[in-house]
């Protein structure tokens, strides 16, 4: 934090609780939106008359916009500043949700919410960190940190009910219109936020930037591309890895010449600081392939409307809340390490115990246990991370280490969504066309469009959607079809999970390396950041 004048230096231990309330709103706003659109997959693809797939696409994109820009979002913070790059982030949020609310196709949402709004999110996330610095201290400092710490664990907890219930009894639309509201009362308090001076080198890394851009875009984009059935699928992903790895080599030649870098190297000379990053990465693989996958589950495979799936969901997100409380209130008492590798065993424990489960469950009350398994798995990596990666780093040097722990998360988020979504569709096309050539039911002419449709646009249907496409065909084509498609879908969704049960098992590896090392010791007040 930069230093001010005594009329502008924050008083210690005193709270000005309208500027806290309202950047634990903006907070509330931002983990809230990804629930939203999660609970109302269904909804959204039907209104838009676009396709699960779409909507997915639309989701994984926001989170690699917010991960490729934030690095040069908090930059962008330093040259402009603090109090402007928050105001103008709020703003490419609200675009994103007022396009949500008056979207009548999916070019929108990718366009509005996706990009702008994940462009907000970069802008957002690390200009709200430096006003906490700059607008409180001492205790306060820690408060405030817990508040908007708390507003973002309430949100991920209430998130699916308070969507489920908008989009079931009202809409979809009311929800998104609603966030317009929310950031629009914190604009209107900005005036009571002090701006925080950036005195530091105003030199801009531009090419590292656009290799980061690149890197992670390459990388996610290559996913989403192999998910639309699209090509030059390889040369994406291939661009993607040569932009990371072209990061890293450039970092440490600006480095070498003394010259400003994106980022700085030598953050990742602290072990803690590695580990850390790479189980923040993991933990937010784990809980994008989860948080899309069990949605789609409840709304395509149960015909769930959007209530009864944030019902559903709601023993995760709310055990994965109480948790993570009662866990930050007695970290005191075990390792830090030791807690992230329980979280991420019970994790991998209750995804193992899903896998079996989805081809037989019936209801959501199926998935009660493991779910609740899978939270407490969660909550226990939550309560923990932030605190164990940004703990060993100095208080000049926090505000750039957050913004490489955000993107890192924001980026395996995007990542998670991505991945989980296109393994789950080509496991869909695959199981459905082997299905259907076994079929003694269906004639190999029929068999044959079969495979030619899923190789065109393989998409999730639910039974009922599937009825509706089949209609006029004969009653025995009818039913094989739907018998197939009740086979493929379980399957799909098993081997969907996957990808978050990998990330989970691949977290407790690198918790093992955690216990090697001496726990972290706090050199700055970050205590109950969340931000990413």
């Amino acid at each position: 934090m930069s230093e001010s004048t005594s009329k502008d230096t924050p008083v210690a231990d005193a709270i000005d609780m309208r500027v806290a309330l309202r950047l634990a709103m903006a907070m509330f706003v931002l983990v809230v939106d990804t629930s939203l659109m999660n609970v109302s997959i269904s909804a959204v693809v039907r209104d838009l008359g676009t396709t699960v797939s779409g909507v997915q696409s639309s989701i994984a994109l926001e989170a690699l916009v917010s991960a490729a820009f934030i690095l040069i979002g908090s930059k962008v913070g330093d040259l402009i500043g603090r109090k402007r790059a928050f105001v103008i982030g709020l703003l490419g949020y609200a675009i994103g949700a007022t396009s949500m609310t008056l979207a009548r196709s999916l070019a929108p949402v990718i366009i509005f919410w996706a990009i702008i709004g994940g462009i907000g999110a970069s802008l957002l996330l690390p200009s709200m960190q430096s006003l906490i610095h700059g607008n409180f201290s001492g205790a306060a400092q820690k408060k405030v940190y817990a508040l908007v710490g708390a507003s973002a664990a309430i949100a991920a907890a209430v998130g699916p009910l308070l969507g489920g219930f908008i989009t079931t009894y009202l809409s979809w639309r009311v929800g998104f219109l609603l966030e317009v509201v929310v950031i629009a009362v914190v604009l209107s308090g900005m005036r009571r936020i002090q701006d925080v001076p950036y005195t530091g080198s105003r030199a801009v890394d531009w090419f590292g930037a656009v290799l980061s851009v690149t890197g992670m875009g390459g990388l996610v984009l290559g996913i989403l591309v192999w998910q639309e059935g699209g090509e030059y699928v390889g040369a994406l992903l291939l661009i993607g890895a040569l932009g990371l790895l072209g990061l890293t080599f450039w970092l440490r030649r600006r480095q070498r010449a003394g010259k400003a870098a994106l980022i700085d190297p030598d953050l990742f000379s602290s072990k803690l600081f590695r580990y850390g990053v790479s189980g923040q990465l993991l933990q937010q693989i784990a809980l994008g392939g989860t948080m899309i996958v069990l949605p789609i589950f409840l709304q395509m495979v149960l015909e769930y409307n959007a209530m009864a799936a944030g019902l559903s969901l709601a023993p995760l997100s709310l055990s994965m809340f109480a948790i993570a409380l009662i866990a930050a209130r007695q970290a005191g008492r075990w390792r830090p390490s030791g807690i992230i590798r329980a979280g991420f065993a019970t994790y991998s424990l209750g995804i193992l115990l899903l896998i079996p489960i989805v081809p037989r469950a019936t209801s959501g009350w199926y998935l009660l246990i493991p779910m609740i398994i899978t939270g407490v798995g969660l909550g226990l990596l939550v309560s923990q991370l932030n605190n164990y990666t940004l703990a060993p780093i100095s208080q000049e040097r926090v505000s750039e280490a957050a913004g490489v722990n955000s993107a890192a998360g924001s980026f395996g988020l995007s990542v998670g969504l991505a991945f989980a979504g296109a393994i789950m569709l080509a496991a869909l096309s695959f199981t459905f066309t082997q299905l259907a050539q076994n079929s003694t039911v269906l004639s190999e002419p029929q068999q044959q469009q079969v495979s030619q449709a899923l190789e065109k646009d393989a998409q999730l249907l639910s039974n009922t959607q599937l009825s509706e496409v089949l209609a006029g065909q004969p009653a025995n084509v009818h039913d094989e079809i739907i018998r197939i498609n009740t086979e493929a879908r379980p399957l799909a969704l098993q081997i969907a999970l996957l990808v978050p049960l990998l990330a989970g098992l691949a977290g407790l590896v690198i918790s093992f390396r955690m216990r090697r090392q001496p726990d972290p010791e706090s050199v700055s007040d970050v205590e109950g950041v969340t931000l990413g």
